[in-house]
């Protein structure tokens, strides 16, 4: 458990087990913390720490840490945190693990740094299929709760924060163009709800040149934590 600062930005991260690195981008939206992987089909913080040191982080103003705010925000800015925490733990190279909003996490981490990610695990993202109000709905209540935290941001910066977040189309991030660019090794672990569309997960393993989809694994008896397993390992140098 510790805290990584960057300026005004306060990180909070654990590491577990030993080996070649994974950084897990956790679920649960704008609010996506270490705790919520607890709450999924299988947890890869345990699964993946008996082979993989693993690097949990809570995002900005998520879970423990803490960040100003301002209308310039966006991807851009988790993806700095990001690639900064690997800077700051002397991390060279890389898997990801990211699960919901960690999808186009991943994304923006391959496209600001494709040579430092070795593979990676898209776990249901998210992404845009004629949902785009319930995407604007999630960022208002996780505002609503944080808003009196940060009076250096007025309602015109939080509405450009959220513009810049959830009003882009495929992945709100990157974009399909990228996608079938990325070269890195995927796992894709199929969405189908609201938040996460099998649209989106079926485009991603379609469009991605060295990509695979799993549409069955949220019950036991599919393995999928041995599955995840098996391919870090297949994907490390």
């Amino acid at each position: 458990m510790a805290y990584f600062n960057r300026g005004d930005v306060s990180i909070y991260y654990e590491v577990h087990g030993e080996g070649f690195p994974v950084l897990l981008i956790a679920p649960g939206g704008m609010r996506s913390a270490i705790e919520f992987w607890a709450d999924g089909p299988f947890n890869p913080v345990e699964t993946l720490s008996e082979h993989f040191r693993v690097i949990a982080m809570d995002q900005r103003n998520a879970g423990r840490s803490k960040a100003p705010v301002s209308g310039n925000d966006g991807w851009h800015t988790y993806t700095a945190d990001q690639v900064a925490l690997l800077d700051h733990l002397d991390v060279e190279q890389v898997h990801l693990m990211g699960a919901c909003i960690g999808g186009p996490y991943i994304f923006g981490i391959i496209q600001a740094a494709p040579d430092r990610v070795a593979a990676a695990v898209i776990q249901q993202s998210i992404g845009y299929d004629g949902n785009r109000e319930i995407f604007y709905a999630m960022f208002q209540g996780w505002a609503d709760a944080i808003m009196d935290e940060h009076p250096e941001a007025d309602e015109e910066a939080w509405r450009s924060f959220r513009a810049n977040m959830y009003d882009g189309d495929f992945d709100f991030n990157v974009g399909e163009g990228f996608v079938k660019t990325c070269q890195t090794p995927l796992l894709v672990l199929m969405g189908d709800d609201a938040y996460h569309p099998q649209a989106i997960s079926r485009a991603i393993a379609a469009s991605a040149p060295n990509a695979q989809l799993i549409e069955r694994w949220k019950s036991p008896e599919d393995g999928t934590a041995d599955k995840v397993n098996a391919f870090l390992k297949a994907h490390t140098p």
